[in-house]
Formats: C-alpha cells, structure tokens, sequence
C-alpha cells in the first residue's frame, strides 16, 4: 500500500521550511478562506476554526491525502491580533504589545480525505516584548518587514532581539507549525517518520 499523498494547505513559506524539518515529501494548496474572527468569537476558536476550514477547503481536490491545516492568532489585552499587512498596522501592534504578553494559539489541523478523520489541537506560545522606543520598532520593521506575521515579529529571525521572554510547549508553533503536535497527528493516521 502506498502513503497517503501529505498537502499542506498554506502558501506560507515558514510553514513549508518547517514541514521541511520532518523530511516527508508533501505538495502545498492554497486555501481560499476568510480569516477574519466571526462576532464574539475567542481568539483559541478563531484559531480551530480556521485550521479546520483550510483543510476542508483544498479536500475535494485531494480524496486520498492527508491534509494539514494551520492558523496562528494572538491575543493581547483581550483583542485578538492578526497580521498586520501593511506597515502602519505593525507599528501598532508593536507599541501595544511593547513591555506585555502575548498570548499565540497555533491550531493545527490533519484532516485524512480517505476516511473523514479529523484531528485538531492547539498549541499555546506566550511571548514577552522588552520596552521598545519608536525608533527600535521603525528600524525593525524596516529590515525584516514582518507584514504576513501575527504579532509583527519574526521570532526566527531578528524579532526575536524584541523579546525579552517565550514560554511553550512547541518553538516551532511560534513559527507557524506545530511540528511535535503534527509528528504525532501523522503517527495516529500511520505514518511513519523513520
């Protein structure tokens, strides 16, 4: 029997580095969802959701695959944050979360076409900023222009001099890809990774 085909529903490039790490071949799809927050909705749900959704929204195209799913959302102050996109948004990410913690839920999803078995977890990062001056975060955003990151901070990359503190139980879900979460998912459905 051959192995399922692996799709990792993301465009993103720091999810295919990480999925990279695992040395399984995988092929990538993008998924058309809507990634703003429904009315009322937590941030951790927002997260579920939307890992879900983006697994569900490339299936169709794939009935003999594994597919994973992933979305990151920060909560600060009780306010969810997502990417800020454009440079404006970043510099008020970065000022409100300067000297505060930030709580990242990266939900992950594998969702195996064949049977219909969906598996979703979440991992939970809390990151720490120093006290930033306006000029640190300007000369931050300039180099690395963080725009596709919740948060508005790199942190494997040069985000991570903005942090004074991390805490959690995967640093790859910091990243965008809880890579222990999905080891494990992947051994449920079979799959052997050595």
């Amino acid at each position: 029997m051959s192995p399922q085909l692996l799709v990792l529903a993301s465009t993103s490039p720091y999810r295919s580095e990480l999925l990279k790490r695992l040395q399984i071949p995988f092929i990538t799809a993008s998924p058309d969802v809507d990634e703003t927050p429904l009315p009322g909705e937590t941030a951790r749900a927002t997260s579920i959701r939307l890992s879900q959704e983006k697994a569900a929204a490339v299936s169709a195209q794939y009935p003999d695959a594994l597919i994973i799913g992933s979305d990151q959302v920060a909560l600060l102050d009780g306010k969810q944050i997502g990417k800020p996109l454009i440079h404006e948004n970043a510099v008020r990410q970065l000022r409100s979360m300067s000297g505060k913690t930030t709580c990242f839920y990266t939900a992950l999803t594998l969702l195996n076409t064949k049977s219909g078995h969906m598996q979703t977890e979440v991992a939970e990062n809390h990151v720490t900023l120093r006290d930033l001056d306006n000029a640190e975060i300007e000369a931050y955003l300039q180099k690395e222009q963080p725009y596709n990151c919740a948060g508005s901070a790199k942190s494997e990359g040069l985000g991570i001099a903005l942090m004074s503190s991390m805490s959690g139980s995967d640093p790859n879900a910091l990243i965008g890809l809880p890579l222990i979460l999905l080891a494990k998912m992947l051994r449920r459905e079979g799959m052997r990774l050595f």
